[in-house]
């Protein structure tokens, strides 16, 4: 992933076993320095447009048909503030179905019914009295004022309804499709401000604007 290649260095203590000097060291990313998208363009709806992920798809192949660049893939990202890809990003057919098999233990679990959902629920003129998706007990029942002011006694037959761990967590999945990208048009401007935030100040530490060191405890001591 390209994303990696735009993190800057730090000049880290060797803890290798064939290190010759207490003062070796080893370069290594700096994974806890992020960017993320100016406040501006994060909260203005015209720099974005919505796009629903694909079976199969991943971010570099969004970022190609998108920006014309997979080593974009790390803009798709940021944009919706993804950090861990295996959590936050869908999962393929195959792969969910491992996934609900390490998570449930056997295909007859994964089929169980375990979790229950209301139905949405309209009174007479249409209107909404109870929405659907919300989670609730199997044996849930409401009751609510009518327009006549009479009471509507709602059973749990008609208001819940009974959800497999599979549906859940197909559910949960394609929920995760649904994302925004950045216009192209917003680009440059996020990629130059991303490389200024990835860019060391001068401080102590300071070795050049890619590079900082870190303290030595073997040297100046604990």
């Amino acid at each position: 992933m390209a994303y990696f290649e735009e993190l800057p260095n730090i000049s880290y203590p060797s803890l290798l076993r064939g290190r010759n000097k207490i003062e070796d060291r080893v370069v290594v990313k700096n994974i806890f320095k992020r960017s993320k998208l100016r406040t501006d363009i994060n909260q203005a709806i015209t720099a974005f447009n919505y796009y629903t992920i694909k079976e199969g798809m991943r971010p570099d192949m969004i970022a190609q048909e998108l920006y014309g660049d997979p080593e974009l893939d790390w803009v798709v990202l940021t944009s919706n503030n993804i950090t861990n890809i295996r959590d936050q990003w869908p999962l393929n057919h195959n792969d969910l179905h491992e996934y609900m098999l390490e998570k449930y233990g056997s295909e007859a679990n994964i089929a169980k019914v375990e979790i229950y959902e209301t139905r949405e629920i309209l009174d007479e003129y249409k209107r909404v009295v109870m929405p659907a998706g919300l989670r609730v007990d199997k044996d849930f029942s409401f009751e609510y004022l009518n327009f006549s002011k009479q009471v509507v006694k709602v059973l749990s037959s008609e208001v819940v309804a009974g959800i497999s761990n599979y549906q859940y967590e197909v559910k949960l999945n394609d929920e995760k499709r649904r994302i925004r990208v950045l216009k192209s048009e917003y680009l440059t401007a996020f990629i130059t401000e991303h490389r200024e935030i990835m860019t060391y100040e001068e401080s102590t530490d300071y070795i050049s604007d890619r590079l900082k060191g870190t303290y030595n405890p073997r040297i100046g001591g604990v």
